[in-house]
Formats: C-alpha cells, structure tokens, sequence
C-alpha cells in the first residue's frame, strides 16, 4: 500500500513539473521575405536568416531558413525583430503575445530595398501634441515634406499630457497623435518621454495603479515596445527608454531590465558598425546649467531614486550604458527633455551627445532663447555629419 501512495504522489509531481515548463511560454516563427507582401509566408518565399527578435529581454538571432524559437519568453506581452539591415517591414516590427498562451506561432514578413551608403534623418522632439498644438505638427509635415528625409526619430514627450490626467484624457492625447503621425511623410520612430507616463501623479490623475494602462502600459498598448532597435543604411540605431518612478514622480534612468536588454541586442552587433542611440531624457546635458535650480513642484531638479537623492533630469546611470557599449562604435547619443538644442562632448570619448529644440515651440531660460525646430544629419559610409539645425517658425 505504501510502494502504491509513493507512485501516486510521484504522478502528481511528475504532472506539477510538466504544468510548470509548460506556463513558461515558448514563442517561436518565421523571419521571411514577403514576395507577394500578402503577410503570410507561403511555400516560395524564403526566410531571413540572421534577425534578432526579442521579448524585450532576450534576443535571438534566426536561423538559416529564418525560423527563430524563444523559450521561457518572460517580457511586457511584446515582441519585435531588429529590422535588418537591406529589408523593410511589411507591417509593424512588433506583435503582442499572448502571455497566457503556451507554444505561441509569431511571423514577421519583410521586403527587400535597395543597398543604402548614404542617406538623412531628422531628429525631432517634445511635439506635446493637444488640440492646442496640432498647427506644430503641420509644420513638422511641411519641414519633412521639403527635406525628403529617409527616416524621423522622435525623442519623446509625444503627447501634452498623461502623467497627471485621467484615463479618458491620457487617451484622447494619444488617439491624436496616433492619427497625426501618419500624416509624417517618411518613416517614424518614437520613444517615450515622461509625459507619456500614465496617470503617476496620482494625487492630480486619481488614477489606480490596478488601471490596466498605468505607467509604461499605455504607451505599449498604444506603439509597441518602449526600447528597441532597427539596422538602416549601416548604422544599428537603439531606441531607449529613459525614464522610470518611484510612487508619484519619474526621474532619468536606464533600468537594469532593459540594460541587460541591451547587452544581448549589442551582442550580435558587429564591433565595427556604428551605433546611434535615440532617448527622451539625456545620458549627459548641459541643460542643468540652463534652467534654475527648482527645489519643489513638479519639474523640480533632484528626486529620491530608490533613497538616493539623483538629478531628475539626465539618466542616473550612464554609465553602466556606456560601459555595455565601450568596445563599440558608438559616435551619436541624441535626446529631448530640455527643450533646447546642444551639442555635449569630452576630451576622449567618441561619443556626441546633443539634443535638439521642441517642435512644441520656442523655450527661453532668462537671456537664452531657442527656436522651436528640429535637428537634420547626414550619414555616408556610417559617417554622421555634424547635422543642421532647422527652425520651424519663418
């Protein structure tokens, strides 16, 4: 009777284990060349080989017939490849996954574009975009439209606001620029800025922190991944989110989830190839010295991170950033937040960290006055040129 409970109870065991490997979710699928640009991989069209897709933890590469497989996905309900470098995405470079599925199937479809050597972007930021402020943004389309660039990358602070608001007005806001956006006639990255953070303030928002959306969740639900990365015309550009909180305020950091992130994309980056990273709050700025020291209130200058009082407005932590990229090419480091644009460097690094204007409108701190405009660059052989600055207003 005793040899029967023992086999009875090894059962049960043996089915809590199997239960348990399969909760953690495997996602795999296919990386392939959309001939007919249908989105579904059909028996002609092969796969890319070499793409890394992440959970926005680990990253994978694909193999030779572009069939990736990532076990144990643990991320934000997202996933997304690194648009290789020679392809374009058909659709979007990220899905949701189901996290509460197990053995989930994800296809990403890709077409092919002409080698680029040479090519421009606009770097472009704190657009703040409300009712209010929607003639800014037709005069980003206008600017786009007469410098024909290849791509925008847009470094936060998208929407007026939604640290402080409540859910339906936080939504409205990114309804709106959801809608505008489109209307940008070139390619369009984004990263957040602290006015995409839902409903923190939660003594002005009185919003839960049980609401499905709160913090980095609707910016999520809304444009996928908060950090991640592209390959275009020779250059890996990274995308990072920099900003976090603690209870009701935000402050400037990297956090350790997504620098871990961060060392798997680099990993299966060539040493050689030059790297751009694209953020809201600045790695390094010489906007501390612009603006006065505020002690209270909302934008005030320091912040208690984790009982460690930092500077609320460049990252905390840059760097452990720098260190996971010290081997690297890493010429270009562009940010927003300060409303005004600069150019930061140090004797003996390589890396240019600069900032540009607010397309939002022009900023003034005491005699200093800044356009509102946006920052145009030039790359040639993985060469980035000092840039132009472009104003908005005529």
């Amino acid at each position: 009777m005793k040899h029967y409970q023992f086999k009875l109870i090894s059962v049960a065991l043996l089915s809590t284990l199997y239960i348990s490997i399969q909760a953690q979710q495997t996602i795999s699928g296919y990386v392939f060349e959309d001939i007919n640009q249908n989105g579904i991989k059909d028996k002609n069209e092969p796969g890319v080989k070499g793409v890394a897709v992440s959970d926005q933890i680990k990253v994978v590469t694909t193999g030779d017939d572009g069939f990736y497989n990532l076990p144990g996905s643990k991320g934000y309900g997202i996933l997304f490849i690194s648009q290789p470098e020679g392809y374009k995405c058909v659709d979007s470079f990220w899905r949701a996954a189901d996290k509460s599925k197990t053995g989930s199937s994800i296809n990403f479809s890709l077409i092919k574009t002409k080698p680029v050597s040479s090519f421009t972007f606009i770097h472009a930021s704190d657009t703040h975009i409300s009712s209010a402020s929607v003639d800014r943004m037709k005069m980003l389309e206008r600017i786009t439209d007469s410098v024909k660039p290849d791509m925008m990358l847009i470094t936060g602070d998208l929407v007026k606001d939604a640290l402080r608001v409540n859910e339906s007005a936080a939504r409205s806001l990114y309804e709106l620029f959801k809608s505008e956006k489109p209307k940008i006639n070139t390619n369009v990255w984004l990263v957040p800025g602290n006015h995409e953070i839902f409903g923190i303030e939660r003594h002005l928002s009185l919003v839960s922190t049980s609401n499905p959306f709160y913090g980095r969740k609707m910016y999520r639900y809304y444009f996928g991944p908060d950090y991640y990365s592209f390959n275009y015309g020779g250059v890996h550009f990274i995308a990072l989110n920099s900003l976090d909180f603690e209870d009701l305020w935000y402050y400037g950091k990297i956090d350790s989830v997504q620098l871990e992130w961060l060392k798997n994309d680099v990993a299966v980056v060539p040493l050689k190839n030059p790297i751009v990273t694209f953020q809201h709050v600045p790695l390094y700025s010489g906007g501390l010295s612009i603006q006065n020291y505020e002690a209270y209130g909302p934008g005030r200058t320091i912040e208690l991170e984790n009982g460690v009082i930092q500077y609320r407005h460049v990252v905390s932590n840059p760097q452990e950033v720098l260190a996971i990229l010290k081997d690297h090419n890493y010429p270009l480091a562009l940010a927003g937040h300060h409303h005004f644009q600069q150019k930061f460097s140090f004797a003996g690094m390589q890396t240019r960290f600069e900032q540009t204007g607010a397309v939002v409108g022009p900023s003034e701190e005491g005699l200093l006055k800044m356009p509102s405009g946006v920052m145009v660059y030039s790359v040639k052989d993985g060469k980035i040129d000092e840039g132009k600055f472009i104003p908005l207003d005529k």
